[in-house]
């Protein structure tokens, strides 16, 4: 059983990449195996259909739709920019699905895993607004199983802890009980 761990900002402080690296710790606590990724390594141009036709999806995007295969559950810390996801993360997830092996529709990566989300935000939603164009991205756009458990932090400025822990303990045991859900849904899923 292993699972993933990624936010969909590049941004050095922020708070989404707070989030999925203390669900990665919660996992690693509850003796699950694993990782968190900055999609800052995985940089790609914004997708447009001419320059597919013409040079194919970028490597980066490849690269990326294969760490993804390697996990059985993926958490996905979103950052709400004017009440959706943020354009660095809609954009990796619509390359990836543009990455196609002969007879393959795109979509499999996204069908074969359990995904559960959260987000953090300055505001008091705590990005809940993002999760909602999320959770249709993934779940109708892809056709993903997204588990219906998910953490929303807001004013998360002050929200966490110097060792990336929550200050508020049913905040942070809503974020232990969605990386737990995720582990038991992938794990059944995988199955």
């Amino acid at each position: 059983m292993r699972l993933l761990f990624f936010a969909g900002s590049a941004r050095e402080g922020s708070y989404n990449k707070k989030l999925a690296r203390l669900g990665r710790h919660v996992a690693e606590a509850n003796g699950i195996e694993a990782v968190f990724v900055d999609l800052k390594d995985y940089p790609m141009p914004i997708y447009n259909g001419d320059l597919e036709a013409t040079e194919g999806p970028p490597e980066r995007a490849r690269a990326f739709k294969a760490l993804l295969g390697e996990y059985e559950g993926v958490f996905i810390a979103s950052p709400e920019y004017n009440a959706s996801v943020t354009p660095l993360l809609k954009n990796t997830l619509d390359w990836v699905t543009r990455v196609r092996a002969k007879g393959e529709s795109g979509l499999e990566v996204f069908q074969s895993r359990v995904f559960a989300i959260g987000g953090a935000s300055p505001g008091n939603y705590g990005g809940m607004r993002s999760l909602l164009q999320l959770r249709q991205i993934l779940a109708v756009g892809t056709g993903a199983l997204v588990i219906p458990q998910q953490v929303a932090v807001p004013r998360a400025a002050g929200a966490f802890e110097e060792d990336g822990s929550l200050k508020d303990e049913a905040q942070q045991k809503l974020c232990t009980n969605v990386v737990e859900a995720l582990a038991v849904a992938a794990k059944k899923f995988a199955l």
